[in-house]
């Protein structure tokens, strides 16, 4: 479970029902059905002209991703490659075969069948590197609805406010109520505002910044075991693979190993 993004989404709508409480207006006030039909309605039916119905129906799927996700151990990550560099140095590639059961990453596993079975290094570095692409095709597609989600939501509501004016300005014979008709025609863009900077952008922000950080952890894996399969010293490998881990992070692993 990512605390960040439970406690975000409870923090945002928080503070904008207890401002909606604190002020003088009643709650009531900021309900309109029809609003809502326009903004969210409408977002989603621009969204099913924008993408094939299997993206639709897979965005609550991929909305969830950004509360369940586990974020790579990378020094964990890295410790297992070197492990497998140093049998592979002592014992040769075909020793690692042995160890395949240790393996629970597919990536790796993928990586060191193939240098197992005896494939060329570009071989081995152009299939791992097409995989690496194709998941990254995946989450482009999966954070694209919901990016345009983010788009669509304020322009919905700026359509349904200009309904909202129109609907008004056609009846100007009770200036009393012209108050309460702008107030509602107004709602629209609030709710189109709450859609896309409490809901679908930040959503697709944590979406983004996951992929990135399994697509780090992949390309992790490719130099890994291209340098075992080119018979790199493990030490080699470790040195070049803690490059990809922040400084605080590296130090700490390196306080570990001393102790």
């Amino acid at each position: 479970m990512d605390i960040a993004s439970v406690v975000g989404l409870i923090l945002a709508i928080g503070l904008i029902l207890g401002s909606i409480l604190m002020g003088s207006a009643p709650f009531t006030a900021f309900i309109d059905v029809p609003s809502i039909m326009v903004v969210f309605g409408g977002a989603m039916a621009a969204a099913m002209m924008a993408f094939p119905l299997k993206n639709i129906l897979a965005t609550p799927i991929v909305m969830l991703k950004a509360f369940l996700n586990k974020p790579p151990n990378l020094p964990a990550l890295i410790d297992q490659i070197v492990s497998l560099a140093e049998t592979a140095r002592r014992d040769g590639l075909l020793a690692l075969e042995g160890r395949m059961e240790e393996v629970d990453n597919p990536f790796i596993r993928l990586g060191i069948q193939m240098a197992v079975d005896g494939s060329r290094p570009e071989a081995i570095e152009d299939t791992m590197r097409t995989e690496m692409d194709a998941v990254a095709t995946r989450h482009l597609h999966g954070r694209a609805v919901l990016d345009q989600l983010g788009r669509f939501a304020p322009a919905y509501g700026m359509i349904g406010t200009l309904m909202g004016l129109i609907m008004m300005l056609s009846d100007m014979s009770d200036p009393s109520s012209i108050g309460a008709g702008m107030a509602v025609a107004l709602i629209t863009t609030l709710y189109g505002a709450i859609a896309a900077n409490v809901l679908f952008m930040p959503f697709a922000e944590k979406l983004g910044f996951i992929s990135k950080q399994e697509l780090t952890s992949m390309e992790i894996i490719i130099r890994g075991i291209m340098a075992i399969q080119s018979g790199e010293n493990p030490r080699v490998i470790e040195q070049t693979l803690k490059t990809f881990l922040p400084p605080k992070v590296r130090a700490a692993a390196q306080q570990k190993e001393a102790a």
